[in-house]
Formats: C-alpha cells, structure tokens, sequence
C-alpha cells in the first residue's frame, strides 16, 4: 500500500496548477476589459461631435484615459516650470 505522504505532494501540485490556471484567466480577462491586451470584443468608436458629456464619457477607452492623464501630468509640469520662474524672478538679486 503506497504511503499517502508522496500522494500529497502530488495533490498539492495539482492544485498549485489549477489555481495558476484560474489567476491567468482572471488576469487576461481583466486585461481585455481595461483594453490593455488586445482589442477587446467591444467596438470602439468616438462619440458623435454633437453627442452629451454622457455619452463622450462611455466612449472613452482606457488608452485615451492614459493620454489625457499624461496631458495633465505635462500641463503641472509646465505650470512647476513657469511657477518656479516667477518666484526667481521676485527673489532680490
């Protein structure tokens, strides 16, 4: 009768694998819905000049979300910049 010590370590892999197997599917679907792998089952399109702010809001895909969050980031840059300017140029010399 074989010794149910070396049966565990063998159950224990497989469940190790199994949860792997779970977490990849997890991931690559939350990957798809974020729009970062690939092009996801839905259509992306932009919204209609003459549509409302709702319906420009639904229509923005998360890649344009990290353009206009890298937008921002250089506008405070610019604004460190031009801020940093003015206070050297209000120091006595």
């Amino acid at each position: 009768m074989p010794r149910r010590d070396r049966q565990r370590g063998w159950v224990g892999l497989v469940v190790i694998l199994l949860a792997l197997a779970i977490v990849a599917l997890v991931a690559r679907t939350a990957l798809k819905s974020y729009g970062v792998l690939g092009d996801s089952d839905k259509a992306r399109h932009a919204a209609a000049p003459g549509a409302n702010e709702t319906e420009q809001a639904t229509t923005i895909t998360p890649r344009n979300a990290l353009e206009r969050a890298r937008g921002v980031e250089d506008m405070v840059k610019q604004g460190a910049i031009e801020q940093e300017k003015r206070i050297d140029a209000a120091l006595p010399k």
